[in-house]
């Protein structure tokens, strides 16, 4: 309870200012004539090679918990703002979600080097640096309140291998090949930008690096979520890999969420 009246009290403090709005750059798709711009032939089959751009469909009529845009036949989730943070803090997460389960599942190393996208508080970003003493973990987030909360809370559990970054819509702003992992927790079906950011993401694996899935099972009726706050295994498949990625396995350890993992080849 002590944390989510912190947390809470963080957010009266920034409520009373003008909240910053990031708005995600604009993906521009074009042919590349290699007579008209100076272009390797190495960068041309890099362009050649990667997955092709996927339009996002957008409808007047659509569920009210949406934003009336489709990506691959899912209509993309309204974002829980930071006024929620308190929510993400509940006392009853540790039962209801068993996170404890979802970290060990991971398969982390110490030195592995993992970034949350989506990372809210660091709910699960601290848990999972307790298991990487010489690695890093990047919270990501693209709302600069939630980087506020995670950068005082960082400092009041003394934990310096956790990093805030303030990613962008498109972009979650970390280097090319530098992670490990990247988790997403309840967090992937409110993306705007779902292939830009999956393709950005991509980028940032080192060979053979993997992305955990976690979201509530669309298969189950009982688990009581909104319904777009759900996704199927199915559905999470065919999104993966629109940009590339192969799914590994599917680890049945929490009760009401899938925890998928896919692998960069």
């Amino acid at each position: 309870m002590v944390i989510v009246q912190r947390v809470q009290s963080i957010l009266n403090w920034r409520l009373d200012r003008q909240p910053t709005r990031w708005i995600g750059l604009l993906l521009c798709l074009g042919i590349i004539w290699a007579g008209t711009i100076g272009c390797s032939a190495n960068s041309l089959a890099t362009v050649q090679s990667a997955p092709a751009a996927i339009a996002y469909e957008t409808r007047a009529v659509h569920d009210p918990d949406g934003i009336g845009k489709f990506y691959l036949g899912r209509e993309i989730a309204q974002v829980m703002g930071h006024t929620g943070a308190g929510w993400l803090e509940r006392p009853s997460r540790a039962t209801e979600e068993q996170p404890q389960k979802l970290v060990a599942a991971l398969g982390l190393k110490p030195t592995d080097v993992v970034a949350e996208i989506g990372a809210g508080t660091g709910y699960i970003s601290f848990q999972i640096a307790q298991l990487v003493p010489q690695g890093q973990v990047l919270a990501v987030d693209v709302q600069p309140e939630m980087i506020e909360i995670l950068e005082f809370l960082k400092q009041e559990r003394q934990v310096p291998q956790l990093k805030p970054i303030l990613g962008r819509e498109q972009n979650p702003q970390l280097d090319p090949a530098s992670i490990d992992l990247a988790v997403m927790v309840d967090a992937y079906h409110e993306f705007a930008y779902p292939q830009e950011m999956m393709r950005e993401i991509a980028q940032a694996l080192k060979p053979h690096g993997r992305v955990a899935l976690v979201e509530y099972r669309a298969e189950n009726p009982f688990v009581m979520i909104k319904r777009l706050h759900k996704m199927s295994q199915r559905q999470a498949k065919k999104e993966m890999q629109a940009v590339g990625l192969t799914w590994q396995e599917t680890k049945d350890v929490l009760p009401q969420q899938h925890l998928i993992l896919f692998e960069k080849n």
